[in-house]
């Protein structure tokens, strides 16, 4: 029965309203191969600004702008390669490339709908709203019940570009990051010493404090004790001295002679959350950046050690001339949330034939040295999820992904991975919550409304035609369950404007009645007997009501093509009970007067009080029609 129960939108369950937009931008300079080129930059640049400042087509912005800022040249120059030869020649004329990015960004919409969806169906949103908003780049979506802002972006705006790399040791990178930290000593040693240096470290033997203090887990004040005892004057004469090392630590223990030594693994350096965005910075200055080898760029974990604010560090290792990972995240055919064999969440992948074949070369690789196992880091969008050693080779194609996970992690990243990785990188350009205490007020207030003008329609029916009123009323009640059981048939979501659409349509309804009734009593004025004049009135009313139920459907038929969210529920019980009210007030009320008659029931169209009502009125619009107009 739960099941069957009518799906509430967004204003009367609460739930999270999003708009998503597909990154063009990037879609196009990934298309031309990230190129360098200061022009193509600029006219994605310029493309972009024109379109947040309302422009409606990116690719012919695009286009426009490139040929403002390289006249002659050709686009097929970028875009033309081996993977889309049979696409696009390189002698296309720039209004072929033009046409070949419109079909491609279409395409990449398309594809992030789909992909969205999956992600979306897998969080467990029941009945989500969707909807591509025509001629843009966005895409609308509703979600009743969902409260979670945090958790709903990282699902939505993850790329899902997984990917396996080999990593450095960190006795490989060490004497790297010595160097880095002397070249940063020597170049801010005119600045002003850094204020947000903040860390739990010292010089000399106090670096190995941070990851002392988040290895003992019986010692979990550790961390807050050194951060206590540092002075104001320790830490700036460190950030000045030793700038990296004020807010990196290496991974170091103290060995067995009494001697700090380096531990060995693929962790290469550890940070406290609030000062990984400055290691970020130090590592992208043109003097830092040019010491870093091409063959290794750095990764945060994900997340941070278990009980701690502390981020690890990794060295990704760079094998292939084109910078591809080992192996991608296109390996995997499927996965699931798990739990490992100490009842911790886990996620378990499972690859195709061809990946699990390159990824049981890969790990006998890392296998092979007995006495100097290496790590293979597990990344999504960039991000260090675990970088286990690899202690034997892997076959059969199923491998998990540990870490510090809560189950809902787990859910999510499963989710994620299943439904695969976005083509071209989305963001949310705009959101909102609506909490479950407005959305039953809405719903009180919505069914207020609809009770009061239904039980106004059923007196006024009874009261002003009598029995015949009755019999319409029998007919509204009836259309009201086909409204209902259309709905959720269809699996539609009933919104507060939805709501508003079913009590017009009720109106509708009736005036369908009323219009049959009316001639009915015109056909007894001149004199016909019940049955003709019921026949004849439901004859000759039908070209009256098949005009204004038309004319109602095909505007309520614009609005659910053009419209969305709200606008959209309104048209669509709108249209339903249209539907369902001509064939209620139509074929219902027939068959029940046919009943009547058969039955030789007494059928009454007025009373004492409403047989002369409204008789010899006149209103002479058309005399007054200037005084309208103002009015109007």
């Amino acid at each position: 029965v739960k099941s069957k129960e009518i799906n509430l939108g967004l204003d009367l369950k609460g739930g999270m309203n999003v708009t998503m937009e597909i990154s063009l931008a990037e879609l196009v300079k990934s298309l031309a191969g990230n190129p360098t080129d200061a022009n193509f930059n600029k006219a994605v640049q310029n493309a972009q600004i024109q379109l947040n400042a309302g422009g409606k087509d990116y690719i012919k912005i695009f286009v426009d702008e490139f040929e403002k800022l390289s006249p002659g040249v050709k686009l097929a120059d970028y875009f033309s390669n081996q993977d889309n030869a049979s696409q696009l020649k390189p002698s296309a004329s720039n209004g072929e490339v033009e046409s070949f990015l419109e079909k491609e960004a279409t395409s990449a919409i398309d594809r992030s709908f789909t992909v969205l969806r999956s992600r979306i169906d897998g969080f467990g949103v029941v009945s989500p709203n969707m909807q591509k908003q025509e001629g843009s780049n966005r895409i609308l979506i509703e979600m009743p019940g969902v409260q979670d802002k945090e958790r709903i972006a990282k699902l939505l705006q993850g790329s899902a570009e997984l990917q396996f790399w080999q990593v450095y040791q960190v006795q490989e990178v060490a004497p790297l990051l010595e160097n880095i930290n002397k070249t940063l000593a020597s170049t801010l040693k005119t600045e002003a010493p850094a204020t947000t240096t903040d860390t739990a470290a010292k010089a000399g033997s106090k670096l190995a404090g941070l990851e002392n203090a988040t290895k003992d887990s019986t010692d979990k004040g550790k961390l807050a004790g050194l951060a206590k005892k540092d002075s104001t004057a320790v830490k700036a004469e460190l950030a000045k001295s030793n700038p990296l090392y004020a807010v990196l630590s290496l991974p170091i223990y103290q060995g067995e002679n009494g001697q700090q030594q380096l531990m060995p693994g693929a962790v290469v350096g550890m940070s406290l959350q609030k000062d990984t965005a400055k290691v970020n910075s130090y590592l992208k200055l043109p003097e830092v950046a040019a010491a870093i080898p091409s063959t290794m760029k750095f990764m945060w974990s994900v997340k941070p050690r278990e009980g701690s604010k502390v981020f690890e560090l990794y060295a990704i290792k760079v094998t292939s001339a084109d910078g591809k990972p080992d192996l991608g995240g296109d390996a995997i055919s499927d996965s699931r949330a798990d739990f490992d064999q100490k009842g911790k969440p886990e996620v378990t992948m499972y690859m195709t034939s061809e990946g699990a074949a390159k990824w049981k070369k890969i790990t006998a690789e890392a296998a092979a040295d007995a006495n100097n196992k290496k790590s293979i880091a597990i990344v999504l969008d960039n991000m260090v999820y675990s970088a286990p050693t690899v202690q034997n080779e892997i076959g059969g194609g199923v491998s998990s992904i540990t870490g510090n996970f809560t189950q809902a992690d787990t859910k999510d990243l499963s989710n994620i991975l299943k439904a695969g990785k976005l083509p071209a990188p989305a963001r949310i350009a705009g959101s909102y919550v609506v909490g479950p205490t407005l959305g039953a007020q809405a719903i009180h207030d919505g069914l207020i409304s609809f009770v009061i003008a239904f039980i106004v329609i059923l007196i006024f029916m009874a009261l002003y035609y009598h029995r015949a009123g009755w019999v319409a009323n029998f007919a509204l009640l009836i259309n009201l369950f086909f409204i209902i059981g259309i709905l959720v048939s269809l699996g539609a979501v009933l919104t507060l404007p939805g709501i508003a659409g079913i009590v017009l349509t009720i109106g509708l309804s009736v005036d369908a009645n009323i219009l049959i009734f009316e001639r009915v009593r015109e056909e007894l004025a001149l004199g016909k007997n019940i049955p003709t004049a019921i026949r004849e009135g439901f004859k000759h009313a039908m070209p009256s009501i098949l005009d204004a139920n038309i004319t109602v459907f095909i505007l309520g038929a614009i609005l659910y093509a053009f419209g969305s969210g709200p606008v959209q529920g309104f048209a669509t019980t709108l249209c339903i009970g249209i539907l369902s009210s001509l064939f209620a007030a139509v074929a219902i009320s027939r068959v029940v007067f046919e009943a009547m008659l058969d039955r030789k029931m007494e059928i009454t169209f007025d009373n004492t009080f409403t047989r002369n009502a409204f008789k010899n009125l006149a209103f002479n619009f058309v005399g007054r029609r200037k005084i309208y107009y103002i009015i109007s």
